[in-house]
């Protein structure tokens, strides 16, 4: 199986969409389920990063271990 990497550019609800295993993810470091957030569908996830004063490396790590889990 290919490792998947989610980048810092790639919108949050295709993220959710193609890996479900990230959804808890976004919850614990986004905080309200981004799947009820509107902007989850244009955002991407460096915007959701920064507009929640969450650091993006550590954002991305959780994510990619998730998706790869």
């Amino acid at each position: 199986m290919a490792k998947i990497t989610i980048t810092d550019d790639m919108c949050i609800a295709t993220v959710m969409d193609k890996f479900p295993a990230t959804k808890p993810v976004f919850k614990r470091y986004l905080g309200k389920s981004c799947e009820d957030c509107p902007g989850s569908n244009n955002e991407d996830i460096a915007f959701g990063s920064m507009m929640h004063n969450v650091e993006l490396d550590t954002l991305l790590k959780a994510l990619n271990k998730a998706a790869n889990s």
